[in-house]
């Protein structure tokens, strides 16, 4: 039987697992146990938790996965996990001829499909041994430079929705907007126009050409200050981006970063200017770059590229005389002759009349061209260009047949992707939305 003198004595030892204090309403116990404590004993010197950021996150810049560390905000250790897109376009191109290899390199990096058209059909020509007419270089050159503008525009507008300033959201996919509308009137679609082919162009410039492409030019030159009155000098936008995601030009070299993230940290490494291609050493165009090697340089220098794009477009226009769009060699041209209709991109009428109408021959050539292709001689060559991104190359093997042994793509999000964690790691959780949407990588291209 146990006394009230043994109860008291067993009260007053301490337990070991639920000590007690007297408080004004009455005695409170705090019950721990050993596991919990060895726990939070080593949370107390080790602080990290890994999370996932992405794929479905607004900020990621796409269908990317970020594994972040973190110490606190510090991001401690910073890994990318890709293939959320993966759509296996270069295993795709070897089961079909050359030129239907176009409707699918245009897919990849979906924000740039005119530099992926050129790189391709550059590389395809470069096997035939034949060149584009002088018409149809310049055409590929008026539209890439629009098309530059368009995923600069992007860059822009994704970056600053990225980071809160929605404005910049709206105002560059406005511009965008207008750069779609002119792409759709020159090539007869907004996006993946597959209108650059082995040996020039699908189809001549429609009339009127001229003046909506001075139109265009008006309106970018109307609105470009805007983006300075509102995010170039603006306090916020400084302190998200100045000093943020540095990475120095030893950095870059040493993991074959290209376009505007080498050139902010002070090499000025333009394809166009120290390899030309399609006749750009006639065009007078400056390569802008910094040394800051931050996110607010590649801001500045993607604003500054639009100007310089809007400088070649005029150059285009002067430069654009009369002549052929696809080379003259039947055997390599594509046998039709497109319009525009009120359904899009098709066979002219006249064209049809005559394969079906007057002439046999047409028509068997016309049938043999399109669903067999053409010869190739067989080789490798590798093309590269300057995309919005940096270099986007093509390696492409042929064994002389009518469709590619092997397409394999430097895309250059993929490259300039491995760059993030060397950008982010040591930084702020916030700060990594800004660094990556400085790489700007499009993840159709990264994927492939």
């Amino acid at each position: 039987m146990t006394t009230d003198t043994d109860r008291t004595r067993h009260d007053d030892q301490p337990d070991p697992y639920a000590s007690a204090r007297e408080t004004t309403e009455g005695r409170v116990y705090t019950v721990t146990g050993g596991d919990w404590d060895t726990v939070l004993e080593d949370a107390v010197h080790d602080e990290r938790i890994v999370i996932n950021l992405g794929p479905q996150h607004p900020s990621t810049h796409g269908v990317l996965r970020l594994v972040l560390e973190l110490e606190g905000e510090t991001v401690t250790e910073a890994r990318s996990v890709i293939g959320y897109l993966h759509t296996g376009i270069e295993k795709n191109t070897e089961y079909r001829n050359w030129t239907q290899g176009v409707t699918f390199v245009t897919r990849m990096d979906y924000l740039a499909p005119l530099f992926n058209e050129a790189a391709y059909c550059m590389a395809v020509e470069k096997l035939l041994g034949v060149e584009a007419p002088r018409r149809a270089q310049v055409i590929r050159v008026l539209l890439m430079e629009i098309n530059r503008i368009g995923s600069h525009l992007v860059c822009l507008a994704t970056g600053g929705m990225e980071l809160g300033a929605l404005t910049a959201m709206t105002s560059g996919f406005r511009e965008r907007e207008e750069v779609l509308h002119l792409l759709e009137f020159l090539t007869g679609l907004r996006m993946n126009h597959a209108f650059i082919r082995p040996g020039g162009v699908a189809q001549d410039l429609p009339e009127g050409y001229h003046e909506r492409i001075l139109d265009f030019i008006r309106v970018m030159d109307s609105r470009l200050p805007d983006y300075d009155k509102l995010l170039t000098g603006q306090t916020i936008w400084h302190k998200r981006l100045r000093g943020i995601g540095y990475l120095p030009l030893d950095g870059c070299l040493q993991l074959g970063v290209t376009g505007p993230v080498l050139r902010s940290a002070g090499l000025p490494w333009d394809l166009r200017k120290v390899e030309p291609y399609l006749g750009y050493e006639e065009y007078e165009f400056d390569v802008p770059t910094a040394t800051e090697a931050d996110c607010y340089a590649r801001y500045l220098l993607r604003v500054e590229e639009i100007h310089q794009s809007l400088r070649i477009i005029r150059q285009c226009l002067d430069r654009l005389e009369p002549g052929p769009v696809m080379v003259e060699n039947k055997k390599i041209a594509w046998p039709a002759r497109l319009t525009i209709g009120p359904d899009g991109l098709g066979n002219s009428l006249e064209h049809v009349r005559r394969i079906m109408g007057q002439s046999m021959e047409a028509l068997i050539h016309h049938f043999k061209l399109v669903t067999e292709g053409f010869d190739v001689p067989a080789g490798q060559v590798y093309v590269p260009v300057e995309s919005p991104r940096g270099e986007l190359g093509y390696h492409v093997v042929s064994d002389g047949g009518t469709r590619p042994m092997r397409v394999h793509v430097r895309e250059p999000s993929f490259v300039n992707l491995q760059a993030m964690p060397a950008m982010c790691e040591g930084g702020m959780v916030a700060d990594v939305i800004a660094a990556v949407a400085s790489l700007d990588p499009v993840m159709g291209g990264v994927d492939r």
